[in-house]
């Protein structure tokens, strides 16, 4: 079952990782769009950021898991920018991948059925 999350960043500027080989990298709303799409649809983040751990085979399988048929749709508002996120990965798995990007510069502002 697919669910659709409301994402805003409110400061697209500051919408940034703590550690830059899995932080955004986009300045623009299709380029956040494209980036989130892409870590929800396959592993590679995921799994470059498990090689990274401490003890890689402790990280919970869970995280890793992915939607090939995500999409992520980004608008931009004023210095703000909208992402509307249609996938059926967890809330726990998208939030997990948005740390990974943003850091704690994006807001979860809805939830709905898709």
């Amino acid at each position: 079952m697919a669910t659709r999350y409301y994402i805003r960043l409110p400061d697209a500027t500051r919408a940034r990782g703590s550690d830059a080989a899995f932080s955004f990298s986009a300045v623009s709303a299709e380029g956040f769009a494209e980036q989130l799409q892409a870590a929800l649809s396959d592993s590679a983040l995921f799994d470059r950021w498990k090689a990274r751990q401490e003890d890689p085979d402790a990280v919970d399988p869970a995280l890793g898991a992915t939607d090939p048929g995500a999409s992520v749709h980004g608008e931009q508002e004023d210095l703000h920018v909208d992402l509307v996120v249609t996938s059926s990965i967890s809330g726990t798995v998208l939030k997990h991948r948005l740390r990974l990007l943003a850091g704690s510069g994006w807001e979860l502002r809805d939830v709905t059925s898709a």
